[in-house]
């Protein structure tokens, strides 16, 4: 209960106005559903749909603009009268390929985010909370590695849009006095999957789904990763950015311990109840190109706050591979 006014916290979050960019994708649709105050989104949609929030939407509890960041323009109405952004828009398709050419990461990650963080300048717009990638750190010498850790060497254009994109948001917040929470995420899993740029686990159900005889691995199998459940990751992200004595801080946010993508592979064929089903490693210690092969992150500056993931690795995958392989088979039936 705050003395001067005689108002709860709760009371308060209610007044909050909140921008999530991103906000319709895996860990947007999740994050505005926990939400308290007045929330808009924006996404363009290019990975994802608005279903998974679309009865926040009908509901008037959620304000919906289908948007790109690339639109500084946009930005600036969106962000009139916001007190807090969360930025989570990104490239869905963290893989290169040549159809998508070199600058797609840079414009919409690197560049979006200059155009967020300026229209955050020209509204006075105090408060950000960015979701980075593990990517960074590229191939880490230091395993567990901390935030802490540099050189930052990227291994992809994903990362390096990524880095840039740290870097704006910290220099517009020593500028302009923004309070800012960069986190940096191991591999999110959930139950729900992006259209464009599948991970691992609805990668190997779709896989499977077409041709359950065979199972084609990109690499050795020996890819060693966290992987961390997207409400983990929502908790660790506000319970942080809350609990944060700094003005400006990094959070690394995983899960402790990993599992290697051949585990990840047996987890998905048990679970879709297939038996006699080949496992078929393309070789090489990474997936594909600009694939970190180890990834595993040291959490202990976020629990030390408090906070720890309710799943492991191992627990994350499997629950994200239930929730897939039923949702698929509820859109079959």
């Amino acid at each position: 209960m705050d003395r001067l006014t005689g108002r709860t916290q709760m009371e308060k979050e209610r007044d909050i106005n909140i921008l999530v960019t991103g906000g319709a994708g895996v860990i947007g649709s999740s994050l505005v559903k926990k939400l308290s105050g007045q929330i808009t989104v924006t996404d363009n949609l290019s990975s994802s749909s608005s279903d998974p929030i679309a009865d926040l939407i009908a509901s008037n509890k959620v304000k919906f603009v289908r948007g790109d960041v690339r639109n500084l323009r946009l930005m600036k109405e969106l962000t009139k009268d916001i007190d807090l952004v969360v930025h989570l828009a990104a490239n869905g398709d963290v893989r290169y390929s040549p159809e998508k050419g070199t600058k797609l990461d840079t414009m919409v990650n690197t560049v979006g985010t200059f155009n967020v963080l300026e229209a955050m300048r020209v509204n006075d717009v105090k408060k950000i909370i960015f979701s980075s990638s593990s990517s960074v750190y590229g191939r880490a010498s230091q395993i567990p590695t901390p935030e802490t850790y540099g050189p930052l060497i990227p291994e992809s254009l994903y990362a390096s849009s990524k880095i840039g994109a740290e870097a704006l948001i910290l220099s517009f917040s020593k500028m302009f006095s923004f309070k800012a929470y960069i986190f940096r995420f191991a591999n999110i899993v959930s139950s729900n999957f992006r259209k464009v740029g599948r991970n691992v686990i609805p990668d190997f159900v779709m896989k499977l789904k077409d041709n359950p005889k065979t199972l084609e691995v990109l690499g050795n199998g020996h890819q060693k990763k966290s992987y961390l459940y997207v409400d983990d990751c929502i908790n660790g992200m506000l319970y942080a950015s809350a609990k944060s004595r700094r003005d400006i801080d990094i959070f690394n946010l995983a899960n402790i311990d990993s599992i290697e993508v051949k585990e990840i592979a047996k987890i998905v064929i048990e679970e879709m109840g297939l038996v006699n089903t080949r496992i078929k490693y393309t070789g090489g210690e990474a997936g594909w190109l600009g694939d970190v092969p180890i990834s595993i992150l040291d959490i202990k500056k976020v629990t030390e706050l408090g906070w720890t993931p309710k799943l492991n690795s191992m627990e994350a995958v499997r629950k994200s591979a239930r929730g897939i392989i039923r949702s698929i088979s509820i859109r079959r039936s």
